[in-house]
């Protein structure tokens, strides 16, 4: 069951500018505590980026569909990638957000985690919420990055964007419906759902057991 964060609004204001956006965010992930999955043998650890700006006017989370090849071909993702030792997710986010898409965010631009991600890939994800003032002109790497696709926050916090999909076993499959051709499935859609449902929405809300199709274990 998804609880409001006691204390903070649940107003649509902070859809509406990144600076509303910004506020609201820090406080609402300040006040979420967030899951980290302990180490153990053969997992990785990867860092992605839930990079929020300003396009066409309107403040929008930027997601990417991967160049089609190498890990995760042709998938829906945010900007990210493995974490490499010495690296905290966190670093790791941020260098992966400057390698792929040509953006800069500062450690202190960092608003806040979402909960570890367990990928069947055996990754252990963490998403980093981030608001740059300055992230400068989008330049993605052709080697890591089909395409870039900017999504309204209203457009993630619409009632009709998850769907779930009823599953042979008993389960469910979450879809986030973000418009023609964009339809985003976990893991990346497990965290963009905890993304809309904690930052936008107010709610707490936890998704590590959720399904997960088979193809993107590679």
């Amino acid at each position: 069951m998804a609880d409001p964060l006691d204390g903070l609004p649940t107003g649509g204001f902070l859809l509406d500018g990144v600076a509303a956006f910004r506020a609201t965010a820090a406080e609402r992930l300040e006040a979420f505590s967030h899951t980290t999955i302990p180490d153990s043998p053969g997992m990785r650890r990867a860092g992605v980026v839930v990079c929020v700006v300003e396009h066409g006017g309107v403040p929008c989370v930027l997601l990417i569909k991967r160049a089609y090849r190498g890990r995760n071909a042709g998938q829906w993702g945010f900007p990210g990638g493995r974490v490499d030792p010495g690296e905290t997710p966190e670093q790791a986010a941020l260098r992966e957000l400057h390698e792929e898409l040509g953006l800069r965010a500062a450690p202190n631009e960092v608003l806040g985690r979402l909960d570890d991600f367990p990928a069947a890939s055996g990754f252990a994800i963490t998403p980093v919420v981030v608001a740059p003032a300055d992230p400068g002109p989008l330049r993605p790497s052709p080697d890591e990055v089909h395409s870039v696709h900017p999504v309204p926050l209203r457009r993630v916090a619409a009632d009709d964007t998850p769907h779930w999909v009823p599953q042979p076993d008993g389960g469910r499959l979450l879809q986030m419906r973000l418009g023609e051709g964009r339809l985003v499935h976990p893991p990346t859609g497990a965290m963009l759902w905890q993304f809309r449902e904690v930052v936008l929405l107010g709610r707490r809300v936890r998704v590590s057991d959720f399904v997960q199709p088979d193809w993107t274990r590679t």
